[in-house]
């Protein structure tokens, strides 16, 4: 009997003792376990899974350097990554099994705009900090009312800053007449298209034509009679590597003389140098740029994967750095805690200094690329 009033005594203390416990943080803001989780949401598979085996590599690699250096707040960093596809839906199924699934606070990706503008969506709503390496869409950091996301970051410049350096450049190089080729069903696409052809016409060129196409077509050779026949000196095709592909190799054999310029979705290990070659295009680093930085990233990163990297995998080792140097600003694994960190940090990152304006979008320099004689070379650097 005595044992059996004694026992009930310890239960009756350790309820007390429970009701009186502070309760368990709810939500994704609370830290769990002896590690910081972070998924990386790249394009695997689908139309561009070079991007996504460059991102992938940018973003592992940065977890190895910070877990040999002791991890993040004394906890070593558990990477998750997902295959996003660089499509919509693929990826927001991605989002959600990470954040839903595996408890995620902090996601690196997408890297398409068309992919990551859903994706901060559902970062926005569950309250999880995103930073896109890649995707230069404004509206990824955009509400429709044309607020900031306070979730959601980029570690590359934004469309209008793109499509102005490259409507800046062709007329410094002397072109008047432009053609513009674009998938309205891309918001990369679209956005760069729109910004330069405005762009253009402001430095005092003319759009000759413009036409629209989809990102399922092959044949190209209608579009690009129009282009012959426009007299356009610069044909201006904003578009992903696989497209670019197609586009340069019909236009070689049709005889088009004007002159292709793009944007970063050229830069990729698979684009077609023979058919590429004279064009030019914006991108967010150069392997050639002689700060210690850069020259320090492209040996490990050589040394490592047998290929010089692209801007797909520094971009991404950008994002995963200033991502983790946000969380050692803010002392706390909470992301909102960080996001607001990442606001006002400022990082010596690979493809630039970066700070970032109002809008969550990093404030640095862009460069303009030419592929020429087999391989791309550095041409020009340009300031915001």
């Amino acid at each position: 009997m005595k044992k059996n009033v004694l026992l009930s005594i310890v239960v009756l203390l350790a309820l007390a003792l429970a009701a009186c416990a502070p309760a368990a943080a709810e939500g994704p803001a609370a830290a769990e376990g002896d590690t910081i989780k972070v998924a990386n949401l790249s394009p695997l598979t689908g139309p561009v899974p070079t991007f996504g085996e460059s991102t992938k590599n940018g973003f592992m690699m940065a977890v190895e350097e910070w877990n040999a250096n002791g991890g993040i707040l004394g906890k070593q960093i558990e990477p998750i990554v997902e295959d996003s596809q660089c499509t919509a839906d693929p990826a927001v199924n991605a989002a959600n099994k990470v954040i839903d699934q595996d408890g995620v606070h902090y996601i690196v990706g997408e890297v398409c705009s068309s992919a990551s503008i859903p994706v901060s969506e559902v970062a926005q709503e569950k309250g999880v900090l995103m930073i896109s390496p890649t995707s230069t869409n404004a509206d990824v950091t955009l509400n429709l009312d044309g607020t900031t996301k306070d979730m959601v970051f980029r570690a590359c410049f934004i469309d209008p800053f793109q499509g102005l350096v490259m409507a800046k450049f062709a007329s410094d190089q002397g072109y008047t007449k432009a053609f513009v080729m674009s998938d309205q069903g891309n918001d990369y696409v679209r956005g760069l298209a729109e910004v330069f052809s405005e762009k253009f016409v402001e430095y005092g060129g003319e759009i000759v034509g413009s036409e629209n196409y989809t990102g399922t077509d092959t044949d190209f050779s209608a579009i690009l009679t129009k282009v012959a026949d426009s007299g356009a000196e610069v044909l201006y095709l904003p578009d992903y590597y696989n497209v670019i592909n197609l586009v340069a190799a019909q236009a070689k054999q049709l005889g088009i003389t004007a002159v292709m310029m793009g944007a970063d979705g050229w830069d990729s290990s698979d684009l077609d140098i023979a058919a590429a070659d004279g064009g030019y295009y914006s991108n967010h680093y150069s392997p050639d740029d002689t700060r210690d930085v850069v020259v320090d990233w492209v040996s490990k990163y050589t040394e490592k994967y047998g290929a010089t990297p692209d801007a797909l995998a520094t971009l991404a080792y950008d994002a995963t750095n200033l991502l983790f140097a946000a969380i050692e600003k803010a002392g706390v694994d909470d992301a909102a805690a960080v996001a607001t960190a990442m606001e006002s940090l400022s990082y010596d990152a690979v493809s630039g200094t970066v700070t970032f304006d109002e809008q969550h979008n990093p404030i640095k320099s862009a460069v303009v690329l030419q592929v020429k004689d087999g391989a791309i070379q550095f041409v020009a650097s340009v300031a915001p």
